[in-house]
């Protein structure tokens, strides 16, 4: 087990933890939660070996493997499934020293590393390294692309992969899931819960938390303290700690009824039975979800938008793509006012190219997209976060956007989204990807939008962070389409779903856990497919290896039939040869052939004798020929 005995951490002269004497029992997959700067990723490089306590002892059994995601990926020439494979580093070994014996023909080595590759399941690695790639949303054709083909994003994919190969003691996962997409997060979700390692997971997904993990580690002030059970569990527990001060318990009831209030308005709507109930069930644990965070230093809302044109945006028979592919055709859709439509569908549909084309960033290929007069856009996406000045600060950023607005006002804004004091004043280059995101948040929303469009907009965010701006979407007023692999977000927020699967996009009836099955289904399909054509493959191998054989079997009867004929003629003429031979060397070999006087007898007979013998001599040289041509071709 990992134990920390009286343990302090700090990064240069900030303490992030402070006597921490905890135990960690093999097996334990737990949660690590925690407002962003606490010190949660420096636990984890302290775990790595990458940092030191100021004090304290951690023991981690020396002959553990960790395994964790790489933050880089150089542009290798190696293929994904390579990629994948090198993961698991003992397999890598073996498999070169395997290599390496059999040109030395070292059997017995050769012997002990094909033992030692079944008992590491060697021989089924690819089929693993496949299954990983398949669940992160790599289809067979890019198994055998170089490393160097795929952008940031899936390269942190392929660094999961790798991770997830290895067979590893303790799993340290920062964040995993800030590059999938809801049907990867969902497969790696399962693959996690039945990982038999002991595994620390950093994540602000409540649902992803839910699903994986059996304890969650809170660190805040400085102390760590372990709960035990999912994220909900957590959440109860310390609702129960925070509600018994009047003063947050206040706080929370506020933030129940802006919930209670869309609720009312949402449930007023006939035809919307089903995700009606899915906002009832969401409010009956709403109270204990806010009052676990009514402490958080977020406190933001969208402004009511000035005006709502109707239609807000209208698409008809549109075909999007990029070049001469299409990801999307007959494309047809009317948003109006006060449309919250959250796009589903499998990795690679289409959904962000969607937004793209709503957004203005992408043309159509062919169709109608037509704009409502007074849409006010509120783009955001993960480029965004590119476009930020490094060198200004997030009071610059908001100034330069309003030059005129007194400058109290905008710091009072970046209050809300934790931007006070210093952090108002600092540069942007430094801020971590959560406090980017918060930046490029509050700058769309000061905008006040009646159109917003969001693609992946919780990437980096914490707990809090996601808290809020779910409370925040929940009450705005405009319209919305989005982007998410956060559930929590999309249950809460949206009234109707737009599946983009197969080169089409339509209509969803049913909420994220009737998509959840959908889901399932098709990965099911897909696998079964798989299967399918692995079978179609070996049937067709296996055709082609019997015909291979019959055609290998014709050749040597072929080659075979011309040596036996041989054999058979040169056998009778041995048998005659010898035979007469014989009779020669008895009659040479007789005193009374010589007393007859008949010199010329002698000599025709010595002469016959010794073509005789050259005769045999070839004919078994060429027998033993023969004999040896028929055993390289073998039985037929």
């Amino acid at each position: 087990m990992i134990q920390f005995r009286n343990l302090a951490l700090a990064r240069g002269a900030r303490r992030l933890i402070d006597n921490l004497s905890l135990q960690i029992h093999p097996g334990w997959r737990i949660g690590v939660v925690g407002a962003n700067g606490t010190g949660k990723s420096s636990l984890f490089a302290l775990l790595r070996g990458e940092l030191q306590q100021e004090q304290g002892d951690l023991d981690i059994p020396s002959a553990w493997t960790i395994a964790h995601v790489a933050q880089e990926t150089p542009a290798l020439t190696c293929s994904a499934l390579d990629y994948i494979l090198e993961g698991d580093a003992e397999l890598r070994r073996v498999q070169r020293d395997l290599v390496a014996a059999e040109v030395a023909h070292d059997g017995h080595l050769i012997g002990e590393l094909h033992t030692r590759l079944q008992e590491i399941e060697g021989y089924s690695a690819n089929a693993r390294a496949s299954t990983l790639l398949h669940g992160l949303g790599f289809s067979d054709a890019d198994f055998s692309r170089p490393v160097s083909d795929f952008s940031g994003g899936w390269r942190m994919r392929l660094n999961l992969g790798q991770a997830l190969m290895c067979r590893s003691d303790l799993l340290l996962l920062d964040e995993p899931t800030n590059h999938l997409d809801l049907d990867a997060v969902v497969w790696l979700e399962k693959w996690l819960a039945a990982y038999r390692g002991t595994l620390l997971l950093i994540s602000h997904d409540r649902d992803f938390l839910d699903a994986c993990v059996t304890h969650i580690a809170f660190l805040d002030a400085q102390k760590l303290t372990l709960y035990t059970g999912d994220y909900d569990a957590f959440e109860d527990q310390h609702a129960a700690q925070l509600a018994q001060q009047q003063a947050l318990f206040e706080k929370q009831q506020r933030e129940v009824a802006h919930l209670q209030k869309y609720i009312d308005r949402f449930r007023a709507q006939a035809t919307k039975a089903r995700q009606a109930q899915s906002r009832i069930k969401a409010l009956a644990r709403m109270e204990r979800i806010t009052a676990a965070h009514v402490d958080t230093p977020f406190d933001f809302a969208f402004p009511e938008p000035d005006r709502a044109p109707d239609p807000m945006v209208t698409l008809k028979d549109v075909q999007l793509g990029y070049g001469d592919k299409t990801i999307i055709a007959k494309l047809k859709l009317e948003l109006r006012p006060g449309a919250r439509l959250g796009l589903l569908g499998p990795n690679g549909a289409g959904k962000s190219t969607l937004i793209k084309l709503l957004a203005g960033d992408l043309a159509a290929q062919s169709g109608t997209v037509l704009l409502g007069k007074g849409v006010v856009l509120g783009y955001f996406a993960q480029h965004q976060l590119e476009q930020l000045r490094p060198d200004e600060s997030p009071l610059q950023h908001l100034i330069r956007q309003e030059p005129m607005t007194r400058e109290q006002e905008l710091r009072d804004y970046l209050g809300g989204f934790d931007f006070r004091g210093p952090m108002a004043d600092a540069k942007v280059g430094p801020f971590s990807g959560g406090e980017k995101s918060r930046l490029a948040l509050a700058l769309l929303i000061r905008h006040k939008p009646n159109l917003l469009l969001l693609d992946e907009p919780t990437n980096h965010l914490d707990l809090e962070m996601r808290h809020a701006l779910t409370l925040a979407l929940s009450e705005y007023e405009g319209s919305m389409v989005l982007v998410s692999h956060d559930r929590a977000l999309l249950r809460t927020v949206c009234d109707d779903f737009l599946l983009v699967a197969d080169g089409l996009a339509q209509p969803f009836d049913g909420d994220i856990e009737d998509y959840l099955v959908w889901l399932d289904a098709r990965r099911s399909r897909e696998a079964a497919a798989r299967v399918d054509v692995q079978a179609a493959d070996d049937k067709a191998s296996r055709i082609a290896s019997r015909e291979a054989e019959k055609a290998d079997r014709q050749a040597r009867i072929q080659r075979r039939r011309p040596l036996l004929k041989e054999l058979e003629q040169l056998e009778r003429k041995l048998q005659g040869w010898q035979g007469e031979k014989k009779l020669l060397d008895e009659r040479v070999s007789d005193p009374a052939l010589y007393a007859s006087g008949d010199g010329a007898l002698v000599q025709s007979l010595l002469k016959r004798q010794g073509e005789l013998g050259a005769s045999i001599d070839a004919g078994e040289e060429r027998w033993l020929e023969i004999q040896t041509e028929l055993e390289e071709i073998g039985e037929v």
